[in-house]
C-alpha cells in the first residue's frame, strides 16, 4: 500500500510539472485525493434503503492517504472522457440479517478499481465560473479481496473552481455488480464510491510565457501584453509592434504608431517640416503666402509669387503691371498690349512728320542747314519717349532734275536723318530709310512754294 501511495504522489508531482506545457485549450485534467467505499447498497432491498446510509460515514471504508487518481480529456460541448484508478481497504463490510444489517471486518480486504467514465459538465449551461455540477456514466473492473468483476457505473459530483485551472472536486459513484454471490472473497458486491480531492486542468501552451495562451496569442513567440493579445509594444503607445511603423517611438494609433510633433496629421518620418504644421500636398510643410510653393522652397515665404521666380513676385520697376522680365520698357510705363512700352500718340506721329517737312538741306546736297539741327533734336526727344516704336524715314525731292539724280539724292538725305538720330542715341534697329526721288509730291512742282514742300523728309510709324 505504501508503494502505491508513493506512486500516486509521484504522479501528482509530475502532473504539477506537466501542467505548464500542454495543449492550447486546457483539455486535460488530473484529479487526486481520497476515496471512500460503502458496501451497504449491496445489502439493501430498495433504493431508499440503499441510499439511507449515504451520509453515514461510519459505514465508509477510507484510507488515510491519497487513494485515487483520475486523468480526463475534454471532448467538447461539456463532455469529457476519463479513467480513474483507486485503492482502498475494506474493513467495514455491511451484510444483511433477518432483522437488519450487520457490520463486520471481512479480513481487511484489499480494494482496487479501474474505471472509465464519460462526464457531462453543466458549467457552460449555468455560465458559472465557480460551481460546476456534472453527471457521469461508465463502467470498470473492481478487485475486492480474492474476487474481481466488472461494474456499470453512474454518478454525479461538483467541481468548485478556485481558479481557471484548479478546483476542489466531490463525486459519488454507484457501481453496480452483476455478481450474484456478493460475498467477501467470493464475489464483488455493488457499492458506492465517494471521491474528494483536487482537480488540476492543464494543457494550454504559452511558448513565450507572457500569460496569454498560444491559441489566443497573436505573437506566440514574443513576450507581450494581454491587452494587445500577447504582442509586445516596445514604445508603450498602445500599438503592437507588428502593426507599429515606428515601434521604437511613442506615436499615435491613427498614424500606425508614429509620432507627429507638429500635429498636422503627417507622421514625422514623412514630414519634411516635422516641427511646423503644414499641408499634406507639401509633405507637411506650410505655405504661408498661399502661392502654392512650400515655405522651405519659397525664397519669399511671406509674399505670393510664381514658381518660376522661386515664390517671389517679379519686379515691376515702372509699375505698369507688366513685370520687368516681360517688360520691354521696364523703366517706362506702358500697356501690356505693347509689352509694357508706351504707345506713340497720333499727335506725336503728326508732330514727327511736321518736323520732317521743316528739315532743310543745302542745295543739291544732303548736308543739313544749321536751322535743321533743333528740329532733328526735337525728333530725337519724341522717339526717346517711345523706345520700342520703329520708324521709316522716307526722302523726297521736287521734280527738278532727273530720277538718276533725284533718287540717290533723296536716299542720301533720308539716310542722313537716320545717321543723325542714331548718333543721338536712337537704336539703329528701330530705323529704316529710303529715298523715293520726286515720287508722291504733296504740292505742285510748278511753283517755287510747291517745290519747297515736295523737298521733304517723312517719318512714318512702322509699329
Amino acid at each position: 500500500m505504501k508503494k502505491i501511495n508513493k506512486l500516486i504522489a509521484a504522479a501528482v508531482l509530475c502532473t504539477g510539472l506537466f501542467v505548464q506545457a500542454q495543449d492550447a485549450n486546457n483539455p486535460w485534467s488530473v484529479s487526486v485525493g481520497a476515496n471512500a467505499v460503502n458496501t451497504k447498497v449491496s445489502s439493501a432491498k430498495g433504493f431508499s434503503h440503499r441510499m439511507g446510509g449515504y451520509f453515514n460515514t461510519s459505514d465508509y471504508n477510507i484510507l488515510p492517504s491519497v487513494s485515487y487518481l483520475n486523468v480526463a480529456r475534454y471532448l467538447g460541448d461539456g463532455f469529457s472522457l476519463g479513467i480513474t484508478g483507486s485503492v482502498n481497504k475494506i474493513d467495514r463490510f455491511i451484510a444483511p440479517e433477518s432483522q437488519g444489517y450487520t457490520r463486520y471486518n471481512p479480513g481487511d480486504l484489499s480494494y482496487y478499481g479501474i474505471d472509465g467514465e464519460i462526464k457531462y459538465s453543466f458549467k457552460e449551461i449555468l455560465n458559472s465560473k465557480v460551481v460546476d455540477p456534472f453527471l457521469l456514466v461508465g463502467g470498470g473492473y473492481t478487485f475486492m479481496g480474492k474476487a474481481s468483476g466488472g461494474t456499470v457505473n453512474g454518478g454525479l459530483g461538483f467541481n468548485f473552481w478556485f481558479s481557471k485551472t484548479v478546483a476542489f472536486t466531490l463525486q459519488s459513484t454507484y457501481k453496480h455488480s452483476f455478481d450474484q454471490s456478493r460475498l467477501p472473497d467470493v464475489g464483488v458486491a455493488s457499492h458506492m464510491q465517494h471521491f474528494a480531492g483536487l482537480r488540476f486542468q492543464f494543457g494550454a501552451k504559452d511558448r513565450d510565457g507572457d500569460g496569454v495562451l498560444d491559441k489566443y496569442d497573436e505573437c506566440p513567440d514574443e513576450f507581450g501584453l494581454a491587452s494587445l493579445n500577447g504582442c509586445p509594444d516596445r514604445d508603450g503607445d498602445g500599438v503592437p509592434d507588428y502593426l507599429d511603423q515606428c515601434p521604437d517611438e511613442f506615436g499615435l494609433a491613427s498614424l500606425n504608431g508614429c509620432p507627429d510633433r507638429d500635429g498636422d496629421g503627417i507622421p514625422d518620418y514623412l514630414d519634411e517640416c516635422p516641427d511646423l504644421p503644414g499641408l499634406a500636398q507639401f509633405n507637411g510643410c506650410p505655405d504661408t503666402d498661399g502661392d502654392g510653393i512650400p515655405d522651405n522652397l519659397d525664397e519669399c515665404p511671406e509674399v505670393a509669387g510664381p514658381a518660376s521666380n522661386n515664390g517671389c513676385p517679379w519686379p515691376d520697376t515702372d509699375g505698369d503691371g507688366v513685370p520687368d522680365h516681360l517688360d520691354e520698357c521696364p523703366e517706362v510705363a506702358g500697356p501690356a498690349s505693347n509689352n509694357g512700352c508706351p504707345e506713340i500718340q497720333e499727335e506725336h506721329v503728326k508732330q514727327l512728320n511736321e518736323y520732317g517737312k521743316t528739315i532743310l538741306f543745302n542745295t543739291g546736297k544732303y548736308s543739313f542747314q544749321n536751322s535743321s539741327y533743333a528740329i532733328l533734336d526735337n525728333i530725337v526727344k519724341i522717339m526717346q519717349e517711345y523706345p520700342t516704336s520703329k520708324f521709316h524715314i522716307a526722302g523726297y525731292t521736287d521734280s527738278t532734275g532727273t530720277d538718276r539724280i533725284n533718287i540717290p539724292l533723296s536716299d542720301n538725305r533720308a539716310n542722313a536723318v537716320k545717321v543723325y538720330l542714331i548718333d543721338k542715341g536712337i537704336d539703329a534697329s528701330r530705323l529704316t530709310s529710303k529715298g523715293y526721288g520726286s515720287a508722291d509730291p504733296i504740292a505742285s512742282n510748278k511753283t517755287v512754294t510747291g517745290r519747297e514742300l515736295n523737298r521733304r523728309v517723312e517719318i512714318q510709324l512702322i509699329n
